[in-house]
């Protein structure tokens, strides 16, 4: 087995959060188990039956994931490069930046909160002391 998926756990929900599954869902298991092909049991066997999970939750669509203003990524990127587009151009690296920190948001990536949290800080820090770039000025409008 890879060494990624090692570290992950059979009964964890996409986004997550550990399943425990009941009794009768653990039956249910064992019989889904017993009743499949072979090849099936096969692929089961392979990843092990303890990490194999039948009832796992779906992903979202990504076309309706949103953050907490209920704007898709989409809608994100597109406002903020309208706006940034009115001051200045902005290089493809630019709007890519922008796309990741969206994406970021939006799935609620702790990489990016971080990020998200820095620069905040930073340009709370650039105002007190007197360093503020025009660009950050005029997002403020």
């Amino acid at each position: 087995m890879p060494s990624f998926l090692a570290d992950i756990h059979a009964f964890m929900y996409r986004d997550n959060t550990p399943q425990e599954l009941t009794e009768d869902q653990e039956a249910s298991k064992r019989e889904m188990y017993e009743k499949m092909s072979p090849r099936g049991r096969r692929f089961v066997d392979r990843i092990g039956y303890e990490n194999w999970d039948p009832f796992q939750k779906p992903n979202d669509p990504l076309d309706i994931r949103q953050d907490a203003t209920k704007r898709t990524t989409q809608q994100l990127v597109r406002e903020f490069l309208q706006v940034m587009s009115h001051n200045e151009s902005y290089s493809n690296e630019y709007g890519r930046g922008a796309l990741q920190a969206a994406l970021g948001i939006v799935n609620r990536d702790e990489t990016m909160r971080g990020t998200f949290d820095f620069c905040l800080w930073y340009a709370e820090l650039l105002r007190r002391e007197g360093h503020v770039r025009p660009q950050i000025s005029n997002l403020q409008k």
